[in-house]
Order: C-alpha cells, then structure tokens, then sequence
C-alpha cells in the first residue's frame, strides 16, 4: 500500500526531516509512505495571498496521484482520533486504496484543492506549522499501524 503526501514547503529543517524520515522508515515495508515536496509560491512579486495560493493549489492538484483518495488537512476539517485513524488504515488496506493527504502551505490550502479532497481532516485545534505537521501525520499514520498489528508503541 502506498501513502502519499503532497506537502508545500522545501528545505526543512534537519528535525523535520529526521523526524519524518523516522516514522516513514518504522512503516513495514508493505507500507509505503511517499513525500512529494511542492516549492512555496513567492509573494515578493506583488502576488495577493489568495493568487499564490491559487498557484500553489494548482501544483498541488498536479501532483496528486491519478486515482488517489485526497485527505485535505485543514484547521477547519474534521477532527479524528488516533484509533478513527487507525480504523480508516485498515480500510485503505482492505479495499486497496490510495490515501494522499495534502498539507498547505504557510496561508492554507486554496478553495480549489479544498473542493478537490474527499474529506477534510483536522491534525489539530491549533493551527501547526506545515513542517510540524508532516512529522505529525507521519507519527500518526505509524501510531495507527502500530495499533492495528498490536505493537507496543500505542498505549491507551
């Protein structure tokens, strides 16, 4: 099973990087997660706020693989357990899907990506940097495999 996510932001600090490289590696290898890193639109060229995140809305939905189920994460999505996360791993492994969640950038996600998710799901009440929460979702997504193959790391 593959999972992607299509992230906004480049040359993250070496503790994002570790961090998520961490968890991706602790995945069995039937489990792949894949992160395709999307360059920040600049605004220094008198771009609106809403005109770079139509930019960056617009590579992010080129980026997203063919067939893929999108999970749009946004402060306003809704919010789910470690163990709802869990339980939808173990649908995506039973049905065979593609999961792709999409992480904005530093103003958010466009209209459009929006309208394009199949859901919206909140990591957080609090609005998290993109970096911090790639290294979150990735902790997440190893804590429900963990809970569904019984391994220790989870604790209730």
């Amino acid at each position: 099973m593959r999972i992607t996510v299509v992230s906004v932001g480049h040359r993250m600090p070496a503790w994002i990087q570790s961090g998520w490289g961490e968890y991706a590696k602790r995945l069995p290898p039937e489990m792949k997660l894949e992160l395709t890193e999307l360059k920040p639109e600049e605004k220094a060229s008198g771009k609106t706020v809403d005109k770079a995140k139509a930019l960056e809305g617009e590579r992010i939905l080129a980026a997203l693989p063919a067939g893929a189920t999108v999970y749009a994460l946004d402060e306003k999505g809704r919010a789910i357990t470690t163990q709802g996360l869990s339980v939808m791993l173990a649908g995506w492994m039973r049905d065979g899907t593609h999961p792709a969640f999409v992480i904005g950038g530093a103003d958010g996600l466009s209209e459009e990506v929006k309208a394009r998710a199949d859901k919206l799901l909140s990591l957080s009440a609090m609005t998290l940097p993109h970096g911090l929460a790639r290294v979150l979702l990735a902790e997440q997504l190893y804590r429900a495999w963990s809970i569904l193959a019984n391994h220790p790391y989870h604790r209730e």
